[in-house]
C-alpha cells in the first residue's frame, strides 16, 4: 500500500487543490500552514453570503465544529449541502461533541448531510455514535481510540462513508475493512489543533484521491509519520510544530516506507 500512499501525496503536491475549510479560530493558521506545506491551497472562509460558491471552486471540504456561533452553523450546513449537490467531497471533525447539547445537536445535524469522512477522537467518536460512556472533557479524548472502534463502525453505516478514530492508534473504516495505523508521537497531544490539522489534509486527499478509505489512510499515515520525525529530538512542543510542516514539506518517499507502520 506504500505506492498508493505516496502517489497520493505526489498528486496533491502537483496538483495543489484548493481546500475549503471553515474551521475555527483557534486552529485556522496553524491548519492553513499545515495545507500548504504538505502542497495543497487552503482557504478559510465561513460567510454564508460566499460558502456555497468557495465550495463550487474547491476540491474538497472540510468543516470543524470547534468554535460555534449561529451564523457559523448555517454557513456549515449550506457548504455541506453544496458541496453534496456538486460531488464534491467533505470531511466532518466534530470538535467536543458530545460536551454541550449545542454542540451534540450541531454535529447531528450535519452527519444527517453525509459527509465523506468523519474525522475525531475517540470521545467524539462515541459521543457522535451516542455510544459514549462518560462524557467528552472539551476537546481531548477521554478513552482511547481501540474503544471506539465499534462506534466508527456504526457511523460509517449511517452516513455511508469512512470514519477515522485518531489517537495512540488511528483507525480508519468504511464500516467493513479496517486500517490501523500506529505512527505519530505522545508530544504531538501537547500542541493545540494537530487534529484540526489532520483534517484537513485528509481533505487535500480527498480531493485528488476518488476512494475515500485510501485518501482518508494515506492523508493519516502521512500526517502520522511527518509528526514522529518532527518530534525527534525536539526539545517541545512548540519546537514540534515547526518541525512539523519542514517534515510535511521534504517528506520523501524513502522515509514515509522506512517508517510507516500500517495494518
Amino acid at each position: 500500500m506504500i505506492d498508493d500512499i505516496w502517489n497520493c501525496l505526489r498528486r496533491v503536491r502537483e496538483a495543489a487543490p484548493l481546500v475549503h475549510n471553515i474551521t475555527n479560530f483557534v486552529v485556522m493558521n496553524n491548519t492553513a500552514n499545515a495545507l500548504l506545506a504538505a502542497g495543497a491551497s487552503p482557504v478559510m472562509a465561513h460567510a454564508p453570503e460566499e460558502v456555497e460558491d468557495f465550495v463550487a471552486i474547491s476540491g474538497a471540504l472540510v468543516v470543524n465544529i470547534g468554535t460555534l456561533s449561529s451564523d457559523w452553523i448555517a454557513a456549515m450546513r449550506l457548504a455541506a449541502l453544496k458541496a453534496g449537490a456538486a460531488g464534491k467531497p467533505w470531511v466532518l471533525d466534530p470538535v467536543g461533541v458530545g460536551a454541550t447539547a449545542f454542540r451534540s445537536a450541531t454535529a447531528a445535524v450535519l452527519v444527517e448531510i453525509g459527509p465523506t469522512v468523519v474525522r475525531g477522537n475517540a470521545s467524539e467518536i462515541l459521543a457522535l455514535a451516542d455510544a459514549a460512556t462518560e462524557a467528552t472533557r472539551g476537546v481531548d479524548s477521554t478513552v482511547s481510540s481501540d474503544l471506539s472502534l465499534e462506534a466508527a463502525r456504526r457511523i460509517a453505516a449511517v452516513t455511508g462513508g469512512v470514519v477515522a478514530v485518531t489517537g495512540a492508534t488511528d483507525y480508519v473504516t468504511d464500516g467493513r475493512d479496517v486500517h490501523a495505523l500506529r505512527n505519530g508521537d505522545a508530544m504531538m497531544g501537547r500542541v493545540t489543533g494537530l487534529g484540526c490539522s489532520a483534517s484537513a489534509l485528509v481533505g487535500a486527499f480527498l480531493a485528488v484521491e476518488p476512494d475515500p478509505l485510501l485518501a482518508t489512510t494515506a492523508a493519516l499515515a502521512v500526517f502520522g509519520v511527518a509528526g514522529e520525525i518532527a518530534a525527534e529530538n525536539a526539545p517541545g512542543p512548540g519546537t514540534l510544530q515547526l518541525r512539523l510542516y519542514d517534515t510535511l514539506y521534504a517528506l520523501d518517499r524513502q522515509a514515509l516506507q522506512s517508517r510507516l507502520r500500517l495494518d
